[in-house]
């Protein structure tokens, strides 16, 4: 079957809840994938940093295909071989003290949503129903219901309310919004150290430092999504770390499977996360021995081929690349990382499409950006010949 074929099909049988760019990939090996044409792609996009690893990455796919053979899933009424090794390599490499984890990233922040809620209640003595959690304008956390509540993107929430209630928004880099916000019942302050769906957002320096110095001040949670953030991507294992800051708790996803299978986790210390007690909180799959598996390869993987320095080297390379490019349509490129935004006065789709045609697939995010955050395995030289395609395509579209 051919390109259209295919699209044909996933347009007749699908739900129409994605736009994605018209191509079918059948292959994928490190930062390049293969459409069912034969059409090599460079991904810039790397599954929104689910494969920071690089595509079906030969040693987490051992891992994955070992675990297989024994057992993949027992649920958590029983203990599994693997889940405690994920455990101590979580702590060994972050040093919180516990982990709770789970498969995608919005089941996480439910997770850590529940966690900072029932703190609020039995450890900082909210009166019941009362805690509200902070959080940011211009957030991506999810999809749930729970989490769109507290987005604010009209269609993310355009009929589907009502909504869960307790979220006050603040703008992202006011410091002085926030400290406003803080109350009485406020259990925790939820944050993307930098901003990804909004288009690479990076707070003004010292907001994280000053927002963590007003949570610990008003006993208060600091917990920071670093689902696309974190592992490597803007050139530290997590944000927060530009800053010095220790966050109450941190929430992880994507790339902590290498993109082989969904797995998350939130980490915190043994106050917040033991909170919960048997029955409060759970998932059939969270925490089975293929994900556990799965994820220790994938974490050993970033610390063994040295892939966050090199997110932070390669990052700063790309980036002022990009910054030569000469465009009147080209207002700024920021970022941190591998994870950079390329900010342009127009709309971003028709430049992500002609990018397509050069072999280089990336993403419109927020209409005018486009969003370049390539595998971390990706080389100086690869990074070159996506430059010299995407300052064609810039110049082109004068």
């Amino acid at each position: 079957m051919k390109t259209q074929e295919y699209i044909a099909l996933e347009e007749q049988y699908g739900a129409h809840n994605y736009h994605p760019l018209d191509v079918v990939i059948h292959t994928a090996q490190g930062v390049w994938v293969t459409d069912v044409d034969g059409k090599k792609y460079l991904d810039c996009l790397a599954a929104y940093s689910a494969v920071n690893q690089g595509h079906c990455h030969p040693a987490i796919r051992k891992a994955l295909l070992e675990q297989a053979d024994r057992v993949t899933l027992t649920s958590r009424a029983f203990r599994n071989d693997q889940l405690p090794l994920f455990y101590k390599m979580l702590h060994d490499l972050t040093g919180y003290d516990i982990s709770l984890p789970m498969n995608t990233g919005a089941e996480a922040v439910e997770t850590a949503v529940k966690a900072a809620r029932k703190w609020g209640y039995t450890v900082k003595g909210i009166p019941d129903g009362k805690a509200e959690i902070i959080c940011a304008a211009d957030n991506f956390h999810g999809r749930t219901t729970t989490v769109i509540s507290f987005s604010t993107e009209p269609q993310y929430k355009n009929g589907f309310g009502p909504f869960t209630p307790g979220f006050p928004i603040v703008p992202y880099g006011d410091i002085a919004a926030l400290k406003a916000a803080i109350t009485a019942n406020t259990a925790a302050f939820l944050v993307e150290p930098i901003q990804g769906e909004a288009g690479i957002i990076v707070p003004p320096e010292g907001y994280l430092k000053e927002a963590a110095r007003l949570c610990k001040e008003n006993n208060v949670l600091l917990i920071c999504d670093e689902i696309q953030s974190g592992l490597g991507r803007s050139g530290k294992m997590f944000a927060f770390e530009y800053e010095g800051i220790r966050p109450d708790a941190v929430i992880i996803g994507k790339a902590l499977s290498g993109g082989f299978y969904p797995v998350s986790a939130v980490l915190s210390s043994k106050e917040v996360l033991g909170v919960f007690k048997p029955g409060d909180h759970g998932s059939t799959f969270g925490g089975n021995p293929l994900a556990a598996a799965v994820a220790c390869a994938a974490l050993k993987v970033l610390v063994d081929e040295k892939l966050i320095e090199r997110s932070f080297e390669l990052g700063a390379y790309f980036t002022e690349k990009l910054r030569t490019i000469k465009s009147p349509h080209v207002k700024q490129v920021r970022g941190r990382g591998l994870w950079i935004g390329f900010v342009l006065d127009t709309k971003a789709r028709p430049y992500c499409e002609r990018l397509m045609d050069e072999g280089i697939l990336c993403k419109e995010t927020h209409d005018c950006v486009i969003r370049f955050a390539p595998p971390l395995t990706i080389t100086k030289e690869e990074i070159d010949w996506a430059f010299e395609r995407i300052d064609k395509v810039v110049r082109s579209m004068d």
